[in-house]
C-alpha cells in the first residue's frame, strides 16, 4: 500500500516551492533516479533509501495535483525567461596616440605634455638629458618650429637657448615682439646625438606631438626654421630653397619656411633673406615694418 505524504513533508515541500518562487523559479525538472512514480491520485511513494535531509521536490507532472492538496499559495503560470538579444558590435581597433592626432578636440598643451611623458618611443631617449617640449605663449599668433634640441637645450629643457637661440631671440625682437609673445618648439623633443639631423623614424614617432601643439595653440602663422621642420609639416621632400619665403598652408593655417638660425651663424649673408621672410610674417600679423631694421 502506498502511503500518503506526511504533513511535515508537505510543509517542507510547500516552503521550498515558495522559496524558489521568490527567486523567480517556477519550473522544476526531475533529477533522474531521485523520485518515485506517483499513482493516479497523485500520491508519491518515497524512495526506498529513506527521506533525504534536504527535501527534494516531486517530479514535475505531480505538482499540479499536489498544489490542490498542499497549503501553498497559487503560483503564476510559468513563463520561460527570455534572454535579451545581443547584437554583436563591430570590433574597431582604437586609434593609437599618433593616429588620433586629427581627432582630438579638447586637447591642451598640458595634456599633450602628459601624454608625451618621459618618452621612450624612439632611440633618442637613450642619450638625452631632458625632454624639450616647447616654450612661450600658449595662445600665440606666431609659432616657430625648429628641428631638434642642441646641447644647451638638452641641458636646460628649453628650446633655442644656445647660440642659434640667441639669434632667434634677436629676430623676434626685430619684429617688434618678445619671446613671451610667441611659441617656440621643435619637431623632435630629444637631442639627436652630436646634433645630427633627426632620422625619419624619429620624426615620424615624435611629430604627432608637434601637430597637437600647433592645433592647441591655433596660431595665425607658423614659421618653419630649416628644412626638417618644413618637410615635416608640408610632407614634402623638396629642398627648402624651392619654397623658402612662399606662403604655404598647414591645416588651414598660413605657413612660411625660412632658414634655421644655425644656418645663419654659418652663412651671415643669408640674414637679409630671412629678414625679408619675417617682414612678410609681420605684414600678416599687422606688425609695423621698420625699414632698415633687421636681425
Amino acid at each position: 500500500m502506498v502511503e500518503r505524504i506526511s504533513e511535515t513533508l508537505q510543509k517542507k515541500i510547500s516552503g521550498r516551492l515558495a522559496f524558489y518562487e521568490d527567486l523567480g523559479i517556477r519550473l522544476f525538472y526531475r533529477d533522474r533516479g531521485t523520485f518515485a512514480a506517483s499513482d493516479s491520485e497523485g500520491r508519491v511513494e518515497p524512495p526506498a533509501t529513506g527521506y533525504f535531509s534536504t527535501p527534494e521536490l516531486p517530479k514535475e507532472e505531480t505538482l499540479p495535483k499536489l498544489a490542490g492538496k498542499l497549503p501553498m499559495q497559487k503560483t503564476a503560470p510559468f513563463v520561460a525567461p527570455v534572454s535579451p538579444k545581443v547584437t554583436s558590435l563591430p570590433v574597431v581597433a582604437g586609434p593609437s596616440l599618433f593616429e588620433a592626432v586629427d581627432r582630438i578636440t579638447d586637447d591642451t598643451l598640458l595634456k599633450t605634455r602628459e601624454d608625451l611623458g618621459e618618452c621612450t618611443r624612439c632611440k633618442l631617449h637613450r642619450t638625452r638629458h631632458k625632454i624639450v617640449f616647447g616654450d612661450g605663449n600658449s595662445k600665440a599668433e606666431l609659432v616657430f618650429v625648429g628641428e631638434g634640441p642642441g646641447a644647451d637645450e638638452d641641458a636646460q629643457g628649453l628650446p633655442f637657448v644656445g647660440r642659434a637661440g640667441k639669434l632667434l631671440t634677436q629676430m623676434i625682437e626685430a619684429m617688434g615682439l618678445q619671446r613671451k609673445d610667441v611659441y617656440i618648439c621643435n619637431v623632435v623633443k630629444c637631442r639627436p646625438p652630436e646634433n645630427r639631423q633627426p632620422e625619419e623614424d624619429e620624426v615620424q614617432t615624435c611629430s604627432p606631438f608637434l601637430f597637437r601643439q600647433i592645433d592647441v595653440i591655433a596660431p595665425k602663422v607658423i614659421v618653419c626654421l630649416g628644412a626638417v621642420a618644413a618637410k615635416t609639416l608640408l610632407q614634402t621632400n623638396r629642398g627648402i630653397s624651392q619654397f623658402r619665403g612662399e606662403w604655404l598652408e598647414f591645416r588651414g593655417r598660413k605657413l612660411l619656411a625660412t632658414y634655421h638660425p644655425a644656418y645663419l651663424l654659418r652663412n651671415p649673408p643669408a640674414k637679409s633673406e630671412v629678414w625679408k621672410d619675417l617682414q612678410k610674417v609681420m605684414a600678416v600679423l599687422g606688425l609695423e615694418v621698420k625699414k632698415g631694421k633687421s636681425a
